[in-house]
């Protein structure tokens, strides 16, 4: 069974702390990190057996150097057969072009979706 996995960028942060460095919301001045790699999620054997689709939510900072620091599952698709950490595994492997304010790159808090589907 062959799958389609696409992530879905959302423009909302919650301002969580990293490190010494305050992760911002987009907006106010701060601007959207922009993706430069992306890679998608696997499917596990057990979650295509299942027949498991549908979205799990990622609350993401995107580190001031454009890496992916704190990962937290905001929504969760699939705690038992393991999409929600495949989707974590995932996010870890993006890199980004980082958020600006003022001109200088900032961490950035910012919400993504990652959507699991069969086809």
């Amino acid at each position: 069974m062959k799958q389609i996995l696409a992530a879905v960028l959302v423009a909302v942060g919650f301002g969580a702390a990293v490190g010494a460095q305050q992760a911002l919301k987009p907006g106010n001045g701060v601007s959207l990190p922009q993706v430069v790699t992306k890679v998608n999620p696997e499917y596990t054997p057990e979650a295509m057996r299942a027949r498991i689709e549908g979205i799990v939510g990622l609350d993401v900072v995107v580190e001031a150097n454009g890496s992916v620091g704190r990962v937290v599952v905001t929504r969760s698709l699939d705690p038992v057969f393991g999409l929600d950490q495949q989707a974590m595994k995932a996010m870890k492997q993006w890199t980004f072009k980082p958020g600006l304010k003022d001109g200088k790159a900032v961490a950035v808090d910012i919400d993504i979706q990652m959507n699991f589907t069969l086809k």
